[in-house]
């Protein structure tokens, strides 16, 4: 047998890597998608109870924050797979600027889910005052 029966030919690669980064894809938009129906669930469930949706809000916000960032997570994934096999620099650069917009999506979303996370806490551990009538 020679060396080049035993390679996989590079077009089966690029299928199969095809197909896995549409799975890639697929479970991070389906993550997106539950984080979103999820929140809404929430939010409508909260406000039909009559009860207020101001504490309730933050918390639903920093959940359906952690979808987005996970989902974008897979997204990008996805993303990084589909040029691992014999990118071409137009692909590299496409990678590099869909890349580059995720991060700062990412970074600003983890940035207000610990601000959010920071605000719950310190609202919790805040004595409540009452006010005496004389």
């Amino acid at each position: 047998m020679n060396a080049s029966s035993e390679r996989v030919p590079e077009y089966g690669v690029r299928e199969l890597i095809g197909w896995v980064v549409h799975g890639i894809e697929a479970g991070g938009a389906l993550i997106i998608f539950a984080g979103a129906v999820w929140a809404f669930a929430r939010f409508a469930t909260t406000g039909l109870r009559r009860r207020s949706l101001i504490g309730e809000f933050n918390g639903i916000r920093l959940s359906l924050g952690r979808f987005l960032v996970l989902g974008l997570e897979f997204q990008l994934a996805g993303d990084v797979l589909r040029t691992a096999v014999a990118p071409s620099f137009t692909e590299i650069g496409q990678l590099a600027a869909i890349a580059a917009i995720r991060t700062v999506l990412n970074f600003f979303l983890t940035r207000e889910i610990a601000q959010e996370r920071a605000e719950i806490e310190a609202d919790q551990k805040a004595p409540v005052q009452r006010t005496v009538a004389p």
